[in-house]
């Protein structure tokens, strides 16, 4: 089949199936080892119903032979992982996870692998993408997916929850899910009173030690009823969708701290939607948006607001409004831009990095709105340096410059103590110089009651 070309390189560790690329268009291959069990879901109207509900990302079948099936799935605007989620992100891909392994097993099916990479975010909510990760429920066996859920999803939340948001972070350095033990050593020693935190997470790291330097391991018959199965799943889901994050941050309330009047707030916003209609967006990349305040005014005429951040706060209030309002033109992303998300994987290339996937997804507009003082003074980029990194993203930007006056430029200048005289070269004039080299200055204005300029720039030629 011609496809295998252009298998994507994310795409070999399933012989089930893979995933290929038809020019923009994402495609999967089933291969023949499958087509027993897709049949049978197929027969079962598996599927139907977690398309209805929003679970399991659509498909339609384009093609089949006696070589393979080929089937197209909706597309995803943007592909998310889970080191870039907030921690109610992650929860609710999490109890997506279990809600389909228990919808499996009421089929007589069963989830074969349980990767936190089997979900991104799509219209507002999780979505499991991978159509070839069920299979035959084989009566009184385990769940054969249980210690990938636990690595994947129940280690990093329940780390997060006594740590803190950044060791969500671990997965991007762990793809194969955090090692059981490292987990164990990372909670404190009264864990092992709560009985989940001591099944799921001691007594596993316990089994493994023992047996870790077993070379011909004995194959043990472990039996476990369906019954028993689902109390499993049960007590996973009540415990997890518990779990919450005590973590306060510098910029999660950066708005009601602001220097900002409200006729700031109106001309900000109005100006931004007057720009933006200007020029016939549809997809905007809001690079510091924190909780979507902004991005959120655009939402009625365009078709996907990414809204990327630092403060693990402000992606959790963003995400928040998108539950709560039922948004689905909205993306909350944990983003840092001074270390964005590398590739990860094998060769690097098995996970792309943040910067490729947004630049595959082609953004029409940037806003870059209160965070080149952040680049600059906390940061330390050069002005050039941004400009070129905010030019590689879209040929439109609309980017908003606090001047020295500010009470965070000065707050953020206070900070760098006997070397403020080296940010000298923060300043408007110094800004434009640089950014002119990259951009042209279609418009500028002054944000009334504050101490802001914002911007509209167009990229050279």
């Amino acid at each position: 089949m011609k496809s295998k070309a252009h298998r994507h390189q994310a795409s070999f560790r399933d012989p089930s199936g893979y995933i290929f690329q038809e020019g923009p268009v994402v495609k999967r291959v089933i291969n023949p080892i499958y087509f027993p069990v897709y049949d049978a879901l197929c027969k079962a109207d598996f599927f139907s119903p977690l398309f209805k509900a929003k679970m399991l990302i659509p498909h339609v079948e384009q093609q089949r032979s006696t070589e393979a099936i080929v089937l197209k799935p909706d597309q995803i605007d943007l592909m998310t992982y889970p080191y870039e989620w907030s921690f109610e992100q992650y929860k609710q891909a999490a109890l997506l996870t279990l809600k389909l392994q228990n919808f499996a097993l009421d089929r007589d099916f069963s989830l074969k692998d349980a990767s936190a990479y089997n979900v991104t975010f799509h219209r507002g909510k999780p979505i499991f993408i991978d159509t070839l990760s069920f299979d035959f429920y084989q009566k009184d066996s385990p769940w054969r997916a249980y210690k990938q859920f636990i690595s994947h999803f129940f280690a990093p939340l329940v780390l997060a929850h006594y740590h803190g948001a950044q060791a969500l972070k671990m997965m991007q350095t762990h793809i194969d899910g955090i090692p059981i033990a490292l987990v164990a050593s990372m909670l404190p020693k009264r864990t092992k009173l709560s009985p989940t935190l001591y099944t799921n997470i001691h007594l596993m790291a316990k089994m493994e030690a023992k047996h870790k330097d077993e070379y011909n391991p004995k194959s043990r018959e472990i039996k476990l009823s369906k019954k028993s199965l689902r109390n499993l799943l049960r007590s996973l889901f009540d415990y997890i969708n518990k779990l919450d994050l005590k973590e306060q941050s510098e910029w999660g309330d950066y708005y009601n701290k602001t220097n900002y009047q409200p006729e700031s707030f109106r001309f900000k916003k109005e100006q931004i939607q007057k720009w933006i209609a200007g020029y016939s967006v549809r997809k905007v990349l809001d690079v510091g948006g924190n909780d979507g305040t902004f991005a959120r005014v655009l939402l009625r005429d365009i078709d996907l607001a990414v809204v990327a951040d630092i403060d693990h706060n402000a992606v959790a209030l963003n995400y928040a409004q998108v539950q709560a309002n039922k948004e689905v033109k909205m993306l909350p992303l944990w983003f840092d831009v001074g270390q964005p998300s590398p590739g990860i994987g094998w060769s690097n290339t098995e996970r792309d990095s943040i910067l490729t996937r947004l630049s595959n997804w082609g953004p029409e507009a940037v806003l870059a709105l209160a965070v080149i003082h952040h680049m600059t003074l906390s940061g330390n980029i050069p002005f050039n340096d941004s400009a070129r990194f905010f030019a590689a993203l879209s040929s439109v930007l609309i980017i908003e410059f606090p001047k020295r006056d500010d009470s965070w430029v000065d707050s953020l200048l206070q900070r760098k103590r006997e070397f403020i005289n080296h940010f000298d070269h923060y300043n408007q004039e110094e800004f434009e110089r640089a950014y002119q080299e990259h951009f042209t200055i279609e418009e500028k204005v002054v944000i009334p009651g504050s101490h802001r300029v914002l911007y509209l720039m167009m990229t050279r030629e």
